[in-house]
């Protein structure tokens, strides 16, 4: 795959930013597949809540951890396959995990509630980690100062894809049943699938095949400023995914939830929004801050006191949402030796999933116990106090990002 791009050509900003990277081979198609990938991904929380509950017959805490056993699997496995695309190759990952997700969604719909609880979790672990492969090949196809852009416009496809999975989820489940919305997703999975084993994009930014030598040393590559940017993922996602919880909570007990599609639909619109100016500019704004910002910027939501109040307060959070989730990628996607990219990448996906293992059960028990309101505050603040811890860490004597990751990769 040859650039068409000098990698040490000066990135502009504006529109043209995004311009220069949907130049590069690969980027475009790469990014369409991936946002495509995500909508079955994303469809899959709801679909499994609602068919263990209209199809099952189990309350909601059953659903909600069967629900939690996929992403859990996914945490496992992420690392482990990202791991073995970095010895192998793509290709044997990808028939690996559509072999297994041929096999799971086909016979969800048979399996009682044990059972499903069971395969939930391997197919989970054997779910082709799309989220972090995206990364991985957006580290792999444009330079390190181009990144920016790239990774912004992954949150944004991200953005998209978590406003039409679920709806499509839900309402396959409403209107066809919920073996058929099974069902779907995996075969949405499966043509995800096909489409990236026919673009098998580089996975290594020297556009090598897979290396099957000894990996390096962990101590080479989980450095501190790695530690700190993957801290700083998690606890975004803690601020994001807690924050929605509570404010669904809030909004149903007030009789208000036919409001929240609405009220998130704007907070992922002005994600967008705030995603595409983060792309834009020319200055790239360090991590912990922010993260410290959505912290922040989360906190007033807390004094909602109606659905079109909780829609405006929750706006500035929402313009620095993608911003956090893009500087992460871009980071990680620094601190990333070649090597093992898909094991760092991998780990990335792994805090992810950690911030909503956390998020969800915190702010459950604070609605539960005080108010969402508590919940929110919390929520909020574990970000903006992880931010602190970040900046530390991200900030180690004699030695930044980018130097790190040049010595890792040596």
């Amino acid at each position: 795959m040859v650039d068409t791009l000098p990698a040490d050509e000066p990135p502009r900003a504006g529109i043209g930013a995004f311009t220069d990277v949907l130049r590069r081979p690969g980027v475009g198609a790469v990014t369409g597949v991936g946002m495509a990938a995500r909508i079955p991904a994303t469809a899959v929380g709801v679909t499994l809540t609602l068919h263990t509950v209209m199809t099952l017959g189990y309350g909601f805490g059953a659903a909600g951890v069967v629900a939690a056993a996929v992403p859990t699997g996914m945490a496992i496995g992420a690392p482990l396959l990202g791991s073995v695309i970095d010895r192998h190759g793509l290709r044997p990952v990808l028939a690996l995990t559509m072999t297994a997700g041929v096999l799971f969604w086909s016979v969800a719909p048979l399996l009682g509630y044990a059972g499903l609880l069971g395969a939930a979790f391997v197919a989970g672990v054997l779910t082709l980690p799309v989220f972090s492969l995206v990364r991985q090949v957006l580290a792999a196809i444009v330079p390190a100062g181009h990144r920016r852009p790239a990774f912004a416009l992954d949150s944004m496809s991200v953005e998209v894809s978590y406003m039409t999975g679920p709806a499509i989820g839900s309402l396959l489940t409403v209107w066809l049943g919920s073996a058929v919305s099974l069902r779907v997703i995996g075969a949405g999975f499966v043509l995800a699938g096909l489409a990236l084993w026919l673009l098998n994009p580089p996975v290594r930014a020297d556009g090598a095949g897979p290396d099957r030598t000894a990996r390096p040393p962990i101590r080479s590559w989980l450095s501190r400023p790695l530690v700190g940017a993957l801290l700083s993922v998690t606890a975004a996602v803690v601020a994001i995914m807690g924050t929605e919880f509570a404010f669904i909570a809030a909004l149903t007990d007030a009789g208000q939830a036919w409001a929240i599609a609405l009220v998130n639909a704007v907070w992922c619109l002005g994600s967008l929004v705030g995603g595409f100016v983060y792309g834009a500019t020319r200055r790239a704004v360090p991590l912990p801050l922010l993260l410290a910002v959505l912290g922040l910027a989360t906190l007033p939501a807390a004094l909602a006191w109606s659905w079109w109040s909780l829609l405006f307060l929750l706006l500035p959070a929402g313009l620095v949402t993608a911003p956090t989730l893009a500087a992460g990628s871009d980071a990680v996607g620094e601190l990333a030796p070649d090597r093992v990219r898909g094991l760092v990448t991998g780990l990335q996906g792994s805090a992810t999933t950690i911030g909503i293992a956390i998020a969800t059960p915190l702010s459950g028990f604070l609605v539960d116990a005080v108010s969402p309101a508590l919940a929110i505050v919390v929520c909020a603040s574990v970000a903006t106090a992880a931010a602190v811890v970040a900046a530390w860490l991200m900030r180690s004597p004699g030695c930044d990002e980018r130097s790190v990751a040049d010595h890792a990769s040596r």
